[in-house]
């Protein structure tokens, strides 16, 4: 099994103009609720707890983070954790409503990706490697962190690999 920061080299290497990390900012939060949202139904209870495919998805997940940074993982496992019990709530809507919110965050969230790879220039990671699904959200996170100064060692381990994120500089037609 690769580690953490191998995944997010790897991923990186697919994102690094910031304009296509900002999108995914807003698409992958997006798409990991929808998937959450559609995933809640069916559900059963067992021992007072909706036992729903979102659950089971979440719980594999947050194994597979947790496997590959304690730290981060749990966070990933909170957040999985925020999302399913939101979802939840969709559980015993009308099937027109889950639907409509299921996937209509499910399209808005993929075509946030798709204009972020058209900045980039790039295909999404996930046509190459299938294990940028799950890698993406990870990949948000730890920008996030990044961002907010921590995880440097992570953040030079990525940045060696696939390079720093791109500067955008402006430019005047009279500089061209």
């Amino acid at each position: 099994m690769k580690t953490m920061n191998e995944q997010l080299t790897q991923y990186a290497l697919y994102h690094r103009d910031p304009r296509n990390i900002a999108t995914h900012f807003v698409g992958i939060p997006m798409i990991v609720y929808a998937i959450t949202i559609l995933l809640s139904r069916p559900a059963v209870e067992l021992g007072g707890v909706l036992i729903s495919p979102a659950l089971v998805l979440a719980v594999a997940s947050s194994i597979y983070y947790i496997r590959l940074h304690l730290i981060v993982g749990s966070l990933m496992a909170a957040l999985l954790a925020v999302c399913v019990w939101g979802a939840m709530s969709f559980h015993g809507a009308a099937t027109g409503e889950w639907l409509a919110w299921g996937l209509g965050l499910f399209f808005v969230g993929w075509v946030f990706q798709f204009v972020g790879h058209y900045y980039e220039g790039k295909k999404p990671a996930f046509v190459d490697d299938l294990i940028g699904l799950i890698i993406g959200p990870l990949f948000v996170v730890c920008e996030a962190l990044y961002g907010l100064g921590m995880l440097k060692q992570s953040k030079a381990v990525v940045e060696a690999g696939a390079g720093p994120v791109a500067v955008r500089q402006k430019t005047s037609e009279a500089t061209q």
